[in-house]
Parts: structure tokens; C-alpha cells; sequence
């Protein structure tokens, strides 16, 4: 077991996947956009810069906001493949570059990841690249159901890591049970402190079921005194779930707006989750899941830099009918390879799937 206790004050490339289907998706959604008044104008994504498209390619229609059109490339970690799989699921993955971070790193790259069902656990794999390969870390988990004195719980799972560029350090947010995000804090991304928790599903309004899978930026709202937004899935009595966020100073303490960020309804889906936040040619955006009943897809809204806009933009990424994605892709994660911009997802229907790469 690599958590520590402290003081709590203190494959194979394989075809386009139905590219008919997404031009015809996204051709709609731009169609859409216009009529309301929405322009995509996106040219760089954070840390993303677009790749070439390899010589002989088909031609693609680009994501909205002008990001890159990511392709399925591979699998990258499959349950019945890893030694720590008490559930034979795993999802929720953060893919973390720390070559540039930390001293002695198992690799450049950091990828963290978990089984959702109790008792749950949040794991490790390092690798080279980000098409992998990656290696199970041969003491998962990394942080247990269990950590006295701090917490006994059915389950942990959805690990986040930031890079918090302030203290040095690599922080975790991960959730357990589903109404509560913890945070833990690492100088090395192996072995990490308790810090405390952070949500509650007692913070959002009344009847509140479900506040998890958070994900955690920098990103500056001078507005509201915030340096760090969290994004997150917000569940109530109508069991519908919905995008909410919140903002905070120093990553610790935060508030939260009582109004969801993006609605299920606002996109035409029973449920949305898995956000993740991208900036691009001086926007803001989000891009979370549908399930799988409402497509199974990667959606993307423009929030802008003050998260008072609420651009639906439509597809951005479309999940393929065949393995691994069999018509669902969620969780999204991104990250940059020598210039190369790349996707890590769950592929595959809920607790049943795999972590999947994507290359810009």
C-alpha cells in the first residue's frame, strides 16, 4: 500500500470509424450552430496541437472549435490483462506527462486509472509514449477503500491528478462513496497524503445523490478570485445527471454554483458525465459523455473563458459500433506526445470496457 497517512489539518490502427455517420453528425451540428448563432473558431487545444494526417488518409471533417479529429489506435490496458483486477472492470482514465516534473519517474508518463466497483482502488501504469506500451505498477492499488484514519468506504474510484505547479506536487482527487470527492497529495505520483475532502453531495442542493468523477484545472477566474475550476457529474431524486462545477483559490477549498453547468436536456441525453475542460484559440470548452442510449458519444460546449457561455457545439468525438468501443466512449483524458496530440478513454459499454487511445 502506497498511500500515507498525515495530519488532516495539515493494436493495430484499424479504419475510420464510420465516417459517413460523423460527417453527417457533425455537418448537423454545425448546421445548428449557425442557425443559433454559434460560430466554432477553435485553433490550438491547451497542450494539443494538431497532428498531420497521414499520407493517403481520407479526409475528415475537424471536431468542432477546430480540434483535432481524434481516431482510435489502440488499446492500452485491458482488466483480465492486469494482476491487480478484483471486478474485471476498470474506467476513469488521467494520463499525466512527468518527465518534465518529477526526479526519478518510472516513465514519462503516468496513467492512472481503476476499477469503479467495491471494493475499487485507485492504480498506476507508466509508460514511454502515449501509445503505449504502459505497465501495471506492481503494488496497485495505489490508494484503498480503507485508509484509517481518514476514511473506511465500499469503494474509491475516478482518480484525477493535477499537476499543482504552486506546491510542486501532483494532486489526486478521487471519489468514494459516489456523494463525496477526497483529495490527496504526492511529491512523487506513487505514494500519496491525505489532505481532505473537498465535495459533498450535502454542498449541491437538496436531493443531491451523486457528486463525482471530478476533474480538476487551472484555470484563472478573476471574476470569482479562482485559479481552479472543477468539473463534475451531479445526480438527483430525477436520476438524471448533469455537468455542475465549481471554482476555488488554492484547489483546497472550493464553492459551487447550484445550477448545473450543462444540462442532460440542454443536449437532447438522459445522462452526461466524464467532463473534461480544453482551452482553445482563447475559449473555453467542455467535452463529456453521453450514454449509452443517447448515442454513446463525446460531446463538446463552448463555456468560455468566464463559463458564462453555453455553446453546444454537438459531436466531437463518435464512438465506434465495434471493439473496443461497441458504441460507447466516455472519460476522456488528453495529452500531447512530441507534438502529437492524443486521447485516453474508457472503450466500451459501463463496466465492461477497456482504456483505449485515440491519436489527433
Amino acid at each position: 500500500m502506497t498511500q500515507r497517512d498525515s495530519d488532516p489539518q495539515q493494436h493495430d490502427a484499424r479504419e475510420p470509424r464510420n465516417p459517413g455517420r460523423r460527417i453527417f453528425l457533425r455537418a448537423a451540428a454545425a448546421t445548428a450552430a449557425v442557425a443559433s448563432g454559434v460560430t466554432a473558431t477553435g485553433v490550438t487545444a491547451g497542450s494539443a496541437t494538431a497532428a498531420p494526417a497521414p499520407a493517403g488518409a481520407p479526409a475528415v471533417a475537424a471536431a468542432p472549435g477546430g480540434f483535432p479529429d481524434y481516431r482510435y489506435l489502440k488499446t492500452l490496458l485491458t482488466p483480465s490483462q492486469l494482476k491487480y483486477n478484483p471486478t474485471g472492470e476498470i474506467i476513469f482514465p488521467c494520463i499525466r506527462g512527468v518527465y518534465d516534473k518529477l526526479a526519478n519517474p518510472l516513465g514519462r508518463y503516468y496513467l492512472y486509472y481503476g476499477p469503479h466497483d467495491a471494493p475499487g482502488g485507485i492504480c498506476l501504469a507508466y509508460g514511454d509514449s502515449l501509445e503505449g506500451p504502459f505497465t501495471e505498477y506492481t503494488a496497485n492499488p495505489i490508494v484503498s477503500n480503507n485508509w484509517q484514519p481518514h476514511y473506511k468506504v465500499s469503494h474509491v474510484a475516478s482518480p484525477h491528478v493535477l499537476w499543482n505547479e504552486d506546491v510542486r506536487e501532483l494532486w489526486l482527487y478521487f471519489h468514494g462513496e459516489n456523494g463525496t470527492t477526497r483529495l490527496a497529495r504526492s511529491k512523487d505520483g506513487i505514494t500519496f497524503t491525505y489532505d481532505k475532502v473537498v465535495l459533498t453531495k450535502e454542498m449541491m442542493p437538496t436531493g443531491s445523490s451523486e457528486t463525482s468523477y471530478a476533474r480538476v484545472f487551472r484555470h484563472d477566474l478573476p471574476s470569482r478570485g479562482a485559479r481552479y475550476v472543477m468539473l463534475f457529474m451531479l445526480n438527483n431524486q430525477s436520476n438524471h445527471r448533469d455537468i455542475a462545477w465549481g471554482w476555488s483559490k488554492d484547489g483546497r477549498d472550493w464553492t459551487f454554483d447550484q445550477q448545473p453547468l450543462v444540462r442532460h436536456s440542454d443536449v437532447g441525453a438522459n445522462n452526461i458525465g466524464g467532463p473534461h475542460l480544453l482551452s482553445r484559440n482563447g475559449s473555453t470548452y467542455v467535452v463529456y459523455n453521453t450514454s449509452k442510449e443517447n448515442g454513446g458519444n463525446l460531446l463538446i460546449t463552448e463555456v468560455g473563458n468566464d463559463f458564462s457561455r453555453r455553446n453546444h457545439l454537438g459531436l466531437f468525438y463518435d464512438s465506434a459500433n465495434s471493439a473496443p468501443d461497441n458504441g460507447r466512449s466516455a472519460s476522456p483524458s488528453f495529452g500531447t506526445d512530441r507534438g502529437v496530440p492524443y486521447m485516453i478513454y474508457e472503450a466500451g459499454e459501463r463496466l465492461q470496457g477497456s482504456i483505449a487511445v485515440a491519436r489527433g
